[in-house]
């Protein structure tokens, strides 16, 4: 029964907690922006824990559609399907089961934001086989981690507003930014397996691609910034998060995998430096 438990626990991340925490930060952005400050704690309770079971379900999804190429990668090939612990019927009764939960959470919420899970339950489920087919699938990611931008918008307001949609691009665009040099940790076992990612699309391109989309999300808190009508403190998790960001490029431009790898995680400093920036901003000191 213990191997049973730790293996559904693998399968969900609960040993790997920072795919939860890049889908959060972006929550977390909105929650305070719609709100103009701390929203309130139904809000804030239903959103946090929505986010931690909707990245489980993704991650259950994710190996149960992986499961072939994952046995071919060293680093993949003990995960919980491609090992045996678990059938992949488990996994999708895991997956289900979790969506299940995070939409009977929303129930006490508005019926556009009841909408919008639907919408961010498909793109979580379509994102694990775009790998086949589409050249950045990076920027399906972006959209899954940054459904919760405009639920959090809908729940709020009941209506999503224009700094919404901008949060929202700058997401995908940070999610492009980080997924790609996770893509490059991988990049030879993708190039042979076939697989489609944006760290084998941009080729020897990545470190710039990985800049500019930096680039344009560092632009779109800017114009967060003045559309919210933030005040100069702002700046200082703003420019906190642009160090991180110059910090990750250093690691990428080495291209070693531990690197790259560790420019991944690294990101979550620069989301929570992007939340202290937006918390500090719609304070009124």
């Amino acid at each position: 029964m213990r191997d049973r438990v730790v293996a559904y626990a693998h399968l969900i991340r609960l040993d790997k907690l920072i795919g939860t925490l890049l889908l959060f930060w972006p929550t977390l952005w909105a929650l305070w922006l719609a709100s103009g400050g701390f929203p309130q704690w139904h809000f804030l309770i239903i959103f946090t824990l929505g986010t931690f079971l909707m990245r489980s379900a993704g991650c259950a999804i994710n190996d149960y559609a992986d499961q072939d190429f994952d046995r071919h990668v060293l680093r993949t090939k003990d995960r919980p399907i491609t090992s045996g612990k678990i059938s992949g019927k488990e996994a999708l009764m895991v997956a289900g089961t979790l969506a299940l939960t995070a939409f009977l959470l929303i129930q006490p919420l508005n019926a556009l934001t009841k909408e919008l899970s639907f919408f961010a339950l498909a793109v979580a489920i379509l994102y694990p086989f775009t790998k086949r087919f589409f050249a950045i699938p990076q920027a399906v990611l972006g959209i899954a981690f940054g459904f919760g931008i405009p639920m959090a918008y809908a729940a709020v307001l009941d209506f999503i507003p224009l700094e919404a949609w901008v949060l929202f691009v700058g997401n995908i665009f940070w999610a492009i930014a980080y997924d790609t040099a996770y893509a490059m940790v991988d990049r030879d076992d993708d190039l042979r397996l076939g697989l489609r990612t944006s760290a084998i699309t941009f080729g020897r391109f990545d470190v710039m691609a990985i800049a500019m989309s930096y680039g344009v999300l560092f632009l779109s808190q800017v114009w967060i910034a003045r559309l919210a009508n933030l005040s100069n403190y702002f700046w200082l998790g703003w420019c906190l998060a642009l160090a991180c960001a110059s910090y990750h490029l250093k690691l990428v431009s080495t291209r070693k995998r531990e690197e790259c790898f560790r420019a991944f995680r690294h990101n979550n400093w620069l989301g929570g430096c992007l939340f202290l920036g937006i918390l500090l901003g719609v304070a009124r000191f």
